[in-house]
């Protein structure tokens, strides 16, 4: 479950895992925070696109200086932020590039309808495909695409 949790700060990006998920450091110190961008869904990383969706996201914001604001905190702890560079809205352009799609809520298209629509008109990203597949959708068809490791960790399948 999402729970409230406003903090807005200025940082760099330190890592990124996947095409919506990063880690930031904070200009003003503390320890690096995982971060998902709000409102829209990458593909995974073991799903068509999901190795250019990261290379997107890396490209957008690696050496460059982010404005993160944090409006939830996730049920795995990670901040759900909106983050910007250069004054865009990061989310906005992953949407805009085909490399994600808009978060949808139920009935509701989400926050960036409008640039996944345009992006699927445009064939660019992942809408190049016949059929590209929702991540959800592949989530919930083949799970993640980590699985244990013998060290204590994770390791792509």
């Amino acid at each position: 479950m999402d729970t409230a949790a406003s903090e807005a700060y200025m940082a760099r990006a330190r890592g990124i895992s996947d095409g919506d998920t990063l880690w930031v450091e904070p200009e003003a110190g503390g320890a690096p925070r995982k971060l998902r961008l709000q409102g829209v869904d990458a593909p995974e990383l073991c799903q068509s696109g999901g190795v250019a969706a990261r290379d997107a996201l890396r490209a957008l914001v690696m050496q460059r200086r982010l404005k993160v604001q944090v409006n939830y905190v996730d049920g795995y702890g990670r901040g759900l932020a909106q983050i910007e560079v250069g004054g865009q809205d990061v989310a906005s352009v992953l949407v805009s590039q085909g490399w994600a799609w808009s978060g949808r809520w139920r009935s509701s298209l989400g926050p960036y309808a409008v640039q996944e629509a345009q992006a699927r008109q445009a064939r660019l990203g992942v809408f190049a495909q016949p059929s590209p597949e929702l991540p959800r959708d592949f989530r919930r068809r083949h799970g993640s695409c980590f699985v244990p490791d013998d060290k204590g960790g994770f390791k792509r399948k």
